[in-house]
């Protein structure tokens, strides 16, 4: 089983990112805005567009405030396995860590899916800019 790693530093309050990263049906708008066009809950589920067209069905699976963890699972006829989990931890008042990681099979997807997620990184930092001096 393919496993993607991100530990991102992000110039932000863990609070503020944390906000973000539950509020499960803004990915486009607080998250990941330009990386990711459109988001549209279906439940426990959110119907997410990409920039390159590509449409993915994201069921929650846990949302814990106490951990600032949430995990999500992706099911379709090209994945046979994908779980992912998203964490925020605080580096000080001003600034986090966000721990991504994701488990999928079949393992010659995960190249493409690692691609997609330095470009998701590169969204957060342009959502969570550095504050200015």
């Amino acid at each position: 089983m393919a496993s993607i790693h991100n530990d991102i530093f992000l110039p932000a309050s863990a609070r503020a990112v944390w906000d973000a990263v539950r509020d499960f049906g803004a990915l486009h708008r607080r998250l990941v805005p330009g990386f990711v066009t459109a988001c549209t809950r279906d439940g426990d589920a959110r119907i997410v567009t990409f920039a390159n067209g590509s449409v993915a069905r994201e069921v929650l699976v846990d949302c814990d405030d106490a951990r600032r963890r949430l995990v999500y699972a992706i099911n379709n006829e090209r994945l046979r396995h994908y779980s992912a989990s998203v964490q925020v931890i605080a580096e000080g008042e001003t600034s986090c860590r966000l721990v991504w990681i994701i488990d999928m099979l079949p393992n010659e997807l995960a190249p493409y899916v690692e691609g997609q997620t330095k470009e998701a990184v590169a969204a957060m930092h342009k959502a969570f800019p550095p504050a200015a001096a």
